[in-house]
């Protein structure tokens, strides 16, 4: 106890030192809340970096309930208005404008088949929004769409999707506050298109694809870069496939959504691969996370969700692997953990309540800083570890059976500083606190915790694929 007592002064002296008033722990996700809310600044260099927050100035159909009705006039003086086009094509047609710049805003009412074959721009005259398919069994594909608003009140965006059953194909959208926003609109395709929000601070740029009350729908082959989020918001049974993510916040973030798949995707330099938040069911599946770091890093994260499988992805270079908190939540409920490769990361995996129910099974471990931490004084032992392949495992393996002839455990000792004391962290790995650790394990202070045993650890990796996790 005296040598535990000593080992925390040491280290919160060095924390008075360096962090002279701590206003109090905060955790990553609250720390990437308060990274998007709008900062003053004055001049037109600061409103451009973080955009028009005043009132709209023109239609932006950010609210289910706004009426639509068709436009009269282009926002852009002498550039054709591609709505006359629109509104003179029979319903069922397949419409193909001569290839050029049109004025918008633009909306379908109508089944339409809209085909820029690559060359036809539609620009937004910067207010409201570009577009408007608030129509069902439409096409758009091969059109560009620019130059939205930038009012977050009305959701200024390049498309916005009110029908069932459509096809949105191979847009290129740039320049817009929010990319293709779908409220209340089920069954669409939404397919090859890339998508690219307004260059400002990341907080306040607008999603890059939203959807809203809206189920069935499937999200392929898009690729975004430099938007806010990709959400999902009391929206089921949608598919997520095959898509590229790159600098933004969340890649995707479930609130109140159910039975979503994530699956063959590749996620890049974002804030947040996928977090999952008060839902429930659905899958997280081959798919590729890279260089989530920062303060509030995540690959994958879960907040109060329950029944969610991870399995087959790739998890490396970023700040956390999986992180859970109070997760799985319903009682009975799990999160499994299976068959990723969790590598090169600060932590493996997060825990920030000793909890029971997550299932880790059939994974790579290897090159984590830590591999598994907690966000208290508990243990990750009320969870089930089970033939998972730890590179830090002391043992040998004599029948050559491909697994371990010892159970692996994993243990903190210095360690316990920084999962209990958040600023803590800002030590870890310096040579204060790797002298801490190496004078806890040669003549231990105190007993360590118990942070997990693997009673199955795999010996030889390359025999990994003779084994199956369990379902």
């Amino acid at each position: 106890m005296f040598g535990r007592l000593l080992a925390a002064g040491l280290a919160c002296g060095l924390l008075l030192v360096v962090v002279p008033t701590p206003g109090g722990a905060e955790d990553a996700l609250t720390a990437l809340r308060r990274s998007g809310a709008g900062r003053a600044e004055t001049g037109d260099a600061g409103e451009r970096r973080f955009g028009d927050m005043a009132a709209p100035v023109a239609a932006g159909w950010g609210s289910i309930d706004e009426r639509i009705t068709l436009p009269t006039t282009g926002r852009v003086a002498g550039l054709q208005f591609l709505q006359e086009l629109v509104n003179a094509a029979p319903a069922g047609s397949v419409l193909r404008p001569p290839p050029g710049i049109y004025s918008g805003p633009l909306v379908v009412d109508k089944p339409l088949t809209i085909d820029g074959g690559g060359a036809v721009t539609i620009d937004g005259g910067g207010k409201g929004t570009v577009a408007m398919l608030a129509a069902s069994d439409s096409v758009l594909r091969g059109l560009r769409l620019v130059n939205s608003g930038s009012s977050h009140d009305s959701d200024d965006a390049c498309l916005n999707v009110r029908g069932d059953r459509n096809r949105i194909e191979n847009l290129q959208i740039d320049d817009c506050l929010f990319g293709i926003d779908l409220k209340k609109a089920n069954d669409n395709l939404v397919r090859g298109n890339r998508i690219r929000s307004k260059p400002f601070d990341l907080g306040t740029r607008g999603d890059s694809l939203r959807l809203w009350y809206s189920h069935r729908n499937l999200i392929a082959d898009n690729l975004i870069e430099d938007a806010r989020d990709m959400v999902a918001w009391y929206s089921n049974d949608n598919r997520y496939l095959d898509n590229v993510a790159r600098r933004s916040r969340y890649s995707i973030h479930f609130m109140f959504a159910s039975n979503n798949l994530v699956e063959g995707n590749r996620f890049y330099d974002n804030a947040v691969g996928v977090y999952v938040m008060y839902s429930g069911g659905g899958a997280i599946r081959n798919n590729l996370f890279s260089r989530a770091n920062g303060p509030t890093g995540m690959a994958v994260g879960f907040k109060e969700a329950s029944d969610v499988v991870v399995e087959g992805n790739e998890i490396i270079y970023c700040a956390i692997g999986v992180g859970l908190d109070m997760s799985p939540f319903e009682p009975d409920s799990t999160i499994s953990i299976r068959g990723n490769r969790i590598a090169y990361n600060g932590v493996g995996i997060s825990f920030l309540a000793d909890r029971e129910g997550t299932l880790v099974d059939g994974n790579i471990f290897e090159g984590n800083l830590s591999q598994v931490a907690m966000g208290d004084a508990g243990s990750a032992r009320n969870n089930v570890w089970r033939g998972n392949y730890w590179d830090d495992y002391q043992g040998f393996d004599r029948d050559d059976d491909g697994q371990g002839d010892r159970p692996h455990e994993l243990h903190a000792y210095a360690d316990q500083l920084w999962m209990a004391v958040p600023y803590a962290r800002f030590f870890r790995n310096a040579p204060v606190m790797e002298m801490l650790d190496f004078l806890e394990r040669l003549a231990p202070f105190s007993a360590p915790v118990l942070l997990l045993r693997d009673q199955q650890p795999v010996f030889d990796r390359s025999r990994m694929n003779e084994r199956k996790p369990a379902a």
